[in-house]
């Protein structure tokens, strides 16, 4: 996998500033009108004069907290560029991540030296940075773009590194999510998903891969049928992380898995086509989550549950007009292929209940369009049967600047969903289709369960750089549910 960019934490050295031949970059404070720290000063005085200079100029003023501006190839000094990064206050975690990543956003094969002050901030800036570093290049036959090293210059650097280890392990959650999306169907089938998830046992999880004939033994026609018209076989991977007491019963996390879609017999337009290599994107979330647990060792029982499939349209491929039978035992009209992830996470979400008991689950997918032209890409689209998870859920969030917006659910939309021969159809037309999908799924959730839905179609993978990503997967959702975890479950 991509391995997120290894960060430094040195003894403040002053003296090393002049000789360093990568970018420097420096923190200075919002309302700075001269270099103030001793780090600036020293900069200030080695570039006689330049920093403050600067600092004193509009350009600097027309400066939002977060952003940086180079004052390049600066006499009196080796580096190639000073950076001067805006930095919010001290408390402000996100400014100080959005400060690291526009010094991630430009680190190359000189590497940079930063300044950044305080050890809390330093531990942000540092995630902030190594997030923003990320490049997907495994695809490319050019060498990738080489990054040089990262030192962070700190007062108490072991001090600083305990503080970041554990966001050290959140990033590497996240980059295994965007490398796991960023994938073409052709290399990510799901047996090669099933493997990578497997070798996580080496961080100490428990893995189980289920396969086709042991999901038809459970009843699993739901899941099975969207996946019988591809060669590639459908498979159920679960996933243990067993950290807090044995006898609590685990908090489930379940993800839609399509490694690509189609539309099946109700085939998609070409044109965009190749973007749904990204149709396992909730898969994703949760592969990164529970990767990220396992490196931090979360103090928390949480389960992961994610199911493959493949949903393509040859001679065996589920018909419109087709009937399956769930896990649960209801029966589905199958109206549109291409609605295809409510069909597998109806199976996983009630094998996930009827096995483990969850004490909560919250299930991820790139599941409708309709959640694009609702929130854009800005937000997620959040349904919920319980207002004490859901509030937890946007809290953390929030707090890991992930936008997410709660939408709404009612009996009026679940009528929608009325068949004239099954117990469900599995679309309810067009207008509210993020809601009846949600609606769907509530169907095989049972009332005693605490329970969120998440589309996040809109979020997962953007044409568009981001503050803490390059364009491409984002790794939505992996931050958010982490800090959840932590906040809520771990005692």
């Amino acid at each position: 996998m991509t391995e997120p960019l290894p960060i430094q934490f040195r003894e403040t050295d002053l003296d090393a500033i002049a000789s360093f031949e990568g970018r420097i970059a420096l923190l200075v404070p919002e309302k700075a009108e001269a270099a103030s720290s001793p780090a600036a000063r020293r900069v200030n005085r080695l570039t006689k004069g330049a920093l403050n200079r600067y600092l004193a100029s509009p350009a600097w003023a027309d400066l939002k907290p977060g952003e940086a501006a180079d004052l390049g190839w600066p006499a009196g000094l080796a580096a190639e560029a000073v950076q001067v990064v805006k930095a919010g206050p001290r408390a402000d975690t996100a400014l100080a991540r959005k400060a690291g990543a526009a010094i991630g956003a430009k680190i190359g094969a000189g590497g940079v030296l930063v300044l950044a002050g305080g050890m809390q901030r330093a531990a942000d800036v540092s995630f902030g940075l190594a997030m923003r570093a990320y490049d997907f290049s495994v695809r490319k036959s050019a060498a990738p773009k080489p990054q040089g090293p990262a030192i962070v210059m700190v007062n108490a650097p072991e001090e600083v590194a305990a503080l970041a280890a554990p966001l050290a392990a959140l990033a590497e959650g996240v980059f295994f999510t965007r490398d796991l999306v960023n994938e073409p169907a052709n290399v990510l089938t799901t047996t090669e998903f099933a493997a990578r998830l497997e070798a996580m046992t080496a961080l100490g999880l428990e893995v189980e891969v289920l396969d086709e004939a042991q999901m038809a033994d459970l009843g699993m026609g739901a899941l099975l049928g969207v996946g019988q018209g591809s060669e590639s076989p459908s498979k159920l991977v679960i996933m243990q992380w067993k950290g807090g007491p044995e006898d609590e019963a685990p908090f489930a996390l379940v993800g839609k898995g399509v490694v690509f879609d189609t539309g099946g017999i109700s085939i998609k337009p070409a044109g965009g086509m190749e973007d749904m290599t990204m149709d396992m994107g909730g898969a994703g979330v949760v592969s990164g989550v529970m990767r990220a647990l396992a490196l931090r060792g979360a103090k928390a029982n949480v389960v992961g549950l994610v199911g493959l499939v493949e949903n393509m349209p040859d001679g065996r491929a589920q018909r419109p007009g087709d009937v399956v039978t769930s896990m649960k035992g209801d029966t589905i009209e199958v109206i549109n292929t291409d609605a295809e992830g409510r069909l597998v996470l109806a199976d996983v979400l009630w094998y996930a209940q009827d096995r483990f008991k969850p004490t909560g689950m919250i299930n991820l997918a790139t599941l409708t369009g309709a959640i694009i032209i609702a929130l854009g890409h800005e937000n997620a689209g959040i349904f919920s049967n319980n207002d004490t998870l859901c509030d937890a859920f946007l809290k953390a969030a929030k707090a890991e600047g992930e936008g997410a917006w709660r939408m709404p659910m009612g009996e009026a939309y679940d009528a929608k969903l009325k068949s004239r021969i099954a117990d469900m159809m599995n679309v309810g037309g067009r207008d509210g289709g993020s809601i009846t999908a949600a609606q769907f799924l509530q169907r095989f959730v049972k009332p005693e369960t605490p329970w969120i839905h998440i589309d996040i179609a809109g979020t997962a993978l953007v044409k568009a750089d981001t503050t803490l990503a390059p364009k491409g997967a984002t790794g939505w959702g992996v931050m958010a549910l982490d800090r959840l975890i932590r906040d809520k479950y771990e005692g």
